[in-house]
This record gives structure tokens, sequence and C-alpha cells, in this order.
């Protein structure tokens, strides 16, 4: 596996550690996730959803492959929490400006 890119690896390290201000810091200003249908402008925005998300699916991420290729990393997680069909392997899409993300894509 690839070594994740700061910014990467400091959001999975937080969310994992159940620190959703830091979590959502490794993003922009302007940053945004969109996941399961729905789109998070802002940190704000991103640290409530990151809080209601792994408070509702007491979720666990485990990195399993990374691929950078310029400002866009891939990654592939095991996602394991209470939901039905855990662990999921999800892919992650984390397009980043400088040292944050500006967005994140999770399918």
């Amino acid at each position: 596996m690839n070594v994740l890119p700061l910014p990467v690896d400091r959001f999975f390290a937080a969310k994992n550690a159940r620190d959703f201000g830091a979590a959502a810091s490794a993003f922009s200003a302007t940053g945004v996730v969109v996941d399961d249908g729905g789109q998070h402008d802002g940190r704000a925005a991103i640290e409530e959803w990151v809080e209601e998300t792994t408070t509702r699916y007491d979720d666990r991420v485990e990195v399993t492959s990374a691929k950078s290729d310029g400002k866009v990393t891939e990654v592939m997680a095991d996602v394991s929490g209470s939901f039905s069909g855990s662990p999921l392997s999800l892919r992650f899409r984390f397009t980043l400006d400088d040292d944050q993300i500006d967005r994140l894509e999770i399918r």
C-alpha cells in the first residue's frame, strides 16, 4: 500500500479516535463530502456528518489500499460497525488542495 497523504491519514486517524473536530479540520474551509446520497458543505457540516455517522454506526475504518495521482487519492477501506453487512469495502476518493482535503466522495 502507498503511504497516505498527510490530510487523508489525519482524517482516518481522527475519525477512528472519535475526534470529530480533528477529522473535520483535515478539510479546507469550503470542503465537501458526498456520502450515501447526501452532500455536506463546509467544516461545520462535515464535523456534524462525521459525528452523526460515527455515533450511529459505531464504525471503524481500516485502509486496505491507496493510490495517489497528483491531487487525487483513492483509498479502499474495510468499514466495520453496527450496520447490516458489516464489514463493507468502500472506496474513498479524496481531492486535495495543498495540505487539506477539498472533496471526499464515498462509494
